[in-house]
């Protein structure tokens, strides 16, 4: 039979008319290769064809499926298939019945039928055509589709079928997925220039940037942004690059702000932009990275080239802008979101609100809150606030002190706008109140919101407490506290450690304990700062034992004591005269890791200074020299001292020299006190005097103490006439005397006959002879 279709030369023009692309149509070809090239894996639906197309189709349809994989020997289907005249019949044609038989194995069986049966070579082109729905049929079916994609590809590959764009699509995508890039690249590149478009170009730059072959991508994405490129970028590129872009740390690759941005501008010279979604991810990126140039610079690129900005980008951008307080390029932004057309919301103003509150602009914030409202001059915006805007404003005004007004705010919230105060409402007024030391207004406040039905938190009990805590008043404050646990308000760890602190700093440390323990019984477990707040009350009481064993109960529950907790226990010890328990606390803060800070070793300097154990001080210094540590002013000072009262004038001075001039540590007024009251006890005045110019040439202004000490070394030496220049420098820095100076003057000058002199001192004239 297969002889007979040979000989016959109608049939084989009929093939030809089906399957030779030099026979079909001028109407055929082009519009159908443009067609057959569209994005989806599912082929674009033909030209309309006429009516006996349908008819054709649907008779070969329902052959092949009756007879199953019998089809040589069907005279009718062999006839349709090949010896009909109608030049209707396209690779279009051959797609749809291929596709019609619904597995990958039967549409193969029909693809070798067509080659062993048709009386002349089949056009390639039409052959692809019925590949591609081989393909599609093959993806359907899920279970291992892209080994079985590979072996239909080296199927077609053999019989040196090209792939159509839609073929090459699909097994880039399916081979991207099964994580196989090599052979979505070799697909890729073994497709005809010609036929590539943009969306295989998608699917292959996806592909690039999910596995982090980024140097390739750009390569691609570069041939797509050329000017007049084939296949220019749409959309859908600006969204697979910004997407892998935004999320490259998660990968470990690297591409620089700049570099984005540069990107987003030249898509927006393709008309390609993106969307809301990946903007807003951009300006939000840049803004915590600080670039906020190049944020400004991304949006305008998008808003100056038609792209579609929405509010949610402008609020990224604002966002940004508000937090380096640039309100000139916020006012100006604003601007332009009304020329082009992009209404506020209720975020974008509330964006501007909290920024300015949250910069003590206050002021500003209820002008842009009255033209949100449209309050203002015509042209403002009419958006109606919700309760965080009216929060936000009232939270700032309570913390200006302006609580009253942000009382009134509350009554405009309740009156005009119908937005109904919430439990944030009235803690952020109850606060201000508090903080302003107002208690009874803030309990009025509280009993308010009870009586209209707005639920107490936890954080309205701990803002209650502080506040009557602050100003004093410790025992309401623990009425307060035990009156809402009655009513199942309970207190939390806050609660507890503002009540432990009052008691510690009233030195009630049994009351203080007694809620420590409290919170040990309770559900509330104690926290660090319980522990902190209670080893610190207890160290300060001289309760030592204490404090080590709230220390222990601290370490048992998980805490590390911190540095400053360690700090406030070997001073502690040290005040105790317990040099041994301070030592072991230094061994045990070692041990623990925390390292000893400028505060433990000046404390443990100063504790051996005046215990007079200067070679243990001095090895002190060198160890905290040693852990990179600077020695202070304190530091420097503590040992000054000490030696100044072990009567070592010249040692005290060489650590002066070597903090003033070796360390560059200006000394303080406390420092020069120490060595000019000591040179002068020891009739070294003269050097107490040079100590004093000294302080005048670093700038440090000398006190009463200072000029005591100094008058007490001349009056020893009765050096009168410095006297009285000393007493002119304290009129003429208004420095004044003190009960220890008059007694001084007074004793001396009435001995000496001067009294007129210390009238005129204590009257606030010049009384030395210079002066005069």
């Amino acid at each position: 039979m297969r002889g007979k279709l040979a000989a016959s030369s109608s049939r084989s023009s009929n093939l030809a008319l089906l399957l030779n692309p030099k026979t079909r149509t001028n109407h055929q070809s082009p519009s159908l290769l443009r067609r057959l090239s569209a994005e989806a894996t599912h082929p674009t639906p033909p030209e309309p064809q006429p009516p006996n197309f349908s008819t054709l189709t649907t008779q070969v349809i329902s052959l092949l499926q009756t007879h199953d994989n019998d089809w040589g020997n069907n005279d009718e289907l062999r006839r349709l298939l090949f010896c009909s005249s109608d030049s209707t019949r396209s690779p279009p044609f051959l797609y749809k019945i291929t596709h019609s038989l619904g597995t990958a194995s039967k549409a193969l069986n029909f693809f070798h039928f067509l080659r062993t049966n048709s009386p002349s070579p089949p056009d390639p082109l039409s052959l692809s055509y019925v590949f591609q729905a081989i393909f599609q049929l093959a993806s359907y079916e899920q279970r291992n589709s892209h080994s079985e994609l590979s072996k239909l590809l080296s199927i077609s590959q053999e019989h040196g079928v090209p792939l159509t764009v839609n073929s090459a699509t699909l097994l880039v995508r399916f081979f991207n997925r099964a994580g196989m890039i090599e052979n979505s690249l070799l697909v890729y590149k073994e497709l005809d220039t010609d036929k590539r478009n943009t969306n295989i170009s998608n699917a292959m730059l996806l592909s690039l940037l999910r596995v982090g072959r980024t140097d390739y991508a750009f390569q691609l994405l570069d041939e797509m942004l050329v000017q007049d490129a084939k296949y220019p970028p749409n959309d859908n590129t600006v969204d697979i690059v910004m997407a892998a872009l935004l999320c490259r740390d998660r990968n470990g690759k690297s591409v620089s702000d700049t570099k984005i941005v540069g990107l987003v501008k030249k898509f927006c010279e393709h008309g390609a932009f993106p969307s809301a979604v990946r903007l807003t991810q951009l300006i939000t990126k840049l803004g915590r990275s600080g670039e906020n140039d190049l944020a400004w610079d991304a949006l305008h690129d998008v808003l100056n080239s038609g792209g579609n900005v929405e509010a949610s980008s402008c609020n990224a951008l604002l966002t940004v802008l508000a937090r380096q307080q640039h309100f000139q390029k916020v006012n100006k932004l604003l601007a332009e979101m009304k020329e082009n057309g992009i209404q506020p919301n209720v975020i974008t103003f509330g964006i501007l609100i909290n920024h300015l509150c949250k910069f003590h602009r206050v002021d500003e914030a209820l002008e842009v809150f009255e033209k949100m409202i449209g309050g203002g001059e015509a042209g403002d915006f009419s958006v109606k606030p919700d309760s965080i805007i009216y929060n936000t404003l009232i939270d700032g005004l309570c913390k200006v002190g302006r609580q009253g007004e942000g009382l009134q705010l509350m009554e405009r919230m309740r009156l005009h706008q119908n937005v109904s105060p919430n439990p944030v409402t009235y803690n952020c007024l109850i606060n201000g109140f508090c903080k302003a030391g107002e208690i009874e207004k803030a309990l009025d406040l509280f009993e308010q919101m009870n009586e209209e039905g707005v639920p107490s938190n936890v954080i309205t009990l701990n803002t209650l407490v502080d506040g009557m805590c602050k100003y004093g008043r410790v025992s309401r404050a623990m009425d307060f506290f035990r009156k809402m646990a009655e009513k199942g308000l309970k207190g939390n760890a806050v609660t507890y450690t503002t009540l432990i602190n009052a008691f510690c700093n009233a030195n009630n440390i049994d009351k203080a304990m007694g809620l420590f323990n409290e919170m040990s019984e309770t559900e509330c477990s104690p926290d660090a700062i319980v522990y902190y707040t209670l080893i610190s009350g207890l160290t300060q009481s001289g309760r030592m034992d204490d404090a080590c064993f709230v220390a222990s109960l601290a370490k048992k529950a998980g805490f590390c004591l911190d540095t400053v907790s360690y700090n406030t226990m070997i001073g502690g010890f040290c005040r105790k005269n317990k040099l041994d328990k301070a030592y072991d606390m230094l061994k045990e803060m070692e041990q623990a890791g925390v390292k000893p800070d400028c505060v433990t070793y000046n404390t443990l300097i100063s504790y051996f200074s005046k215990a007079g154990d200067l070679l243990t001080a001095h090895r002190m210094m060198k160890n905290m020299v040693r852990d990179g540590l600077v020695p202070t002013v304190g530091t420097h000072g503590a040992l000054i001292h000490a030696h100044c009262l072990a009567g070592n004038l010249d040692k005290a001075m060489e650590i002066f020299w070597d903090m003033s001039s070796g360390l560059k540590i200006t000394p303080n007024t406390v420092i020069y006190n120490m060595l000019i009251d000591s040179f002068c006890k020891n009739k070294k005045v003269e050097v107490a005097m040079s100590l004093m110019d000294d302080m005048k040439v670093k700038g440090v202004r000398p006190n009463t103490t200072t000029y005591n000490a100094m008058l007490k070394g001349l009056q020893e030496m009765n050096w009168l006439e410095k006297a009285f220049e000393l007493m002119d420098q304290m009129t003429e820095t208004a420095c004044s005397p003190d009960y220890i100076t008059m007694e001084i003057l007074t004793n001396w000058l009435s001995a000496v006959g001067e009294t007129e002199k210390l009238r005129r001192f204590v009257q606030g004239y010049q009384v030395s002879a210079s002066a005069a």
